[in-house]
């Protein structure tokens, strides 16, 4: 008969684990907070530098400095500082004519000895190309080769062992980060801006997206004059699946609405249907929202107003669309 065996290895003890996720948090937040005491003009004179440079920031790194630099440099680049990240062992086989004398390079090295990335400083150098280092040594030849040095310096590793880049590089994407943030903010680059570089997300529709994209327009407009019946206003509601019609003057302005909810009650109250006219059974003021407005306006005055169909109007407030919150949905704006 087998007995069963418990691992007490303590490499497998929660405790143990939590106190060193706990210690992890500890060590990579005293890093980035120990950047605040170490900013200063070189931060200042860095961002000055990337909004002189006219061709682009070219961020190099080895290893987890490369990883970071790709991030870094996907960040610049999403926030108005066009950026590539090229690696240094492939700059020395050909890559480096991707870098151009209009260009700014941003060299990331804890040690700042990375020979892959120390081979090719000379000839950037004599290129005349700017060079910022990011490096935990202010004292390497990465340094000593730049015209503007970001300590990213970390008293230890995360790691037990004080051997993975775990403080180090948690301190450089902080950095590269200050950095993106700092030029933005400098660039006066706003939402808008933002919203045209990630048109595919959600804050990109939400910008870009206007009525005029999403709204029902020409015979899909639900439209009736205030002496139509209630036959005529339900002719007016079945196409386009609207659920309202528009009472409208014959210049084209708005007097009210009437949705299937109306008909219910009316039904419900026993009103004769044979004699009521549109003018009588509408509600005037209908709400409406401008064709160029942007969608996610729409979809606000929609919730704010706890209704779920909007009539488009234009600059002289004439009716020329209708949308409901099924467009906005399929439009992905909500």
């Amino acid at each position: 008969m087998s007995t069963a065996t418990t691992n007490t290895s303590p490499a497998l003890d929660p405790e143990a684990m939590l106190a060193r996720a706990r210690a992890t948090f500890d060590i990579e937040g005293q890093a980035v907070l120990g950047l605040k005491a170490r900013v200063g003009e070189s931060f200042v004179e860095a961002v000055r530098r990337i909004l002189a440079v006219r061709g682009r920031v070219v961020v190099m790194g080895m290893g987890k400095s490369g990883h970071v630099g790709r991030k870094i440099a996907a960040t610049l680049a999403s926030t108005g500082t066009p950026a590539m990240f090229v690696h240094p062992a492939e700059a020395s086989h050909g890559d480096l004519g991707m870098i151009k004398a209009v260009d700014l390079v941003l060299a990331i090295s804890n040690s700042g000895e990375v020979e892959e990335l120390t081979t090719i400083l000379p000839v950037v150098k004599r290129q005349g190309v700017p060079l910022i280092a990011m490096t935990g040594r202010p004292d390497s030849t990465l340094a000593q080769h730049a015209d503007v040095v970001l300590d990213s310096g970390v008293e230890k590793e995360a790691c037990p062992l004080n051997l993975a880049p775990t403080a180090s590089t948690t301190a450089q994407m902080a950095l590269g980060d200050a950095l993106a943030v700092a030029l933005l903010d400098a660039r006066g680059f706003g939402t808008e801006d933002f919203a045209r570089s990630h048109p595919g997300g959600a804050l990109g529709r939400k910008l870009l997206t206007h009525v005029s994209d999403v709204m029902r327009s020409g015979d899909q407009v639900p439209l009736a004059t205030p002496h139509a019946n209630v036959s005529e206003l339900m002719r007016a509601m079945s196409p386009g699946g609207c659920g309202a019609a528009a009472v409208v003057e014959p210049d084209g302005h708005a007097t009210g609405i009437f949705t299937d909810g109306d008909l219910r009650r009316l039904i419900e109250a026993g009103v004769d249907l044979r004699t009521a006219r549109a003018q009588d059974v509408m509600h005037r003021g209908p709400r409406t929202i401008r064709v160029d407005a942007l969608a996610v306006e729409a979809a606000e005055l929609m919730e704010q107003h706890g209704i779920t169909r909007l009539f488009v109007v234009d600059a002289q407030n004439k009716i020329v669309g209708a949308l409901n919150t099924n467009d906005l949905m399929r439009a992905k704006v909500i």
